[in-house]
């Protein structure tokens, strides 16, 4: 079985640019090169470029979601001492 038969690109992926899939996380090109290089974002090196799937940057835009109850330690105690 051949690469192309294994790996057939699907005509339903979404590609975006470094610089749209920043904007669409609403952070600059260099935190996205960040997330890359961290392994916390798949991209991939087509030819001199590279491309971000847009089902990946959303499965990151999920995934990076804040549970409730988690930031407490960002914030002052409001409660009256007694």
């Amino acid at each position: 079985m051949g690469y192309h038969a294994r790996m057939a690109p699907s005509a339903d992926i979404e590609w975006l640019s470094t610089q749209e899939a920043a904007r669409r996380l609403g952070i600059t090109t260099r935190t996205l090169y960040r997330f890359v290089d961290q392994g916390d974002l798949p991209a991939y090196r087509m030819g001199r470029v590279i491309r971000l799937q847009g089902s990946d940057v959303d499965e990151f835009i999920a995934s990076s979601r804040i549970e409730p109850g988690t930031l407490e330690h960002l914030y002052p105690d409001t409660a009256p001492k007694g």
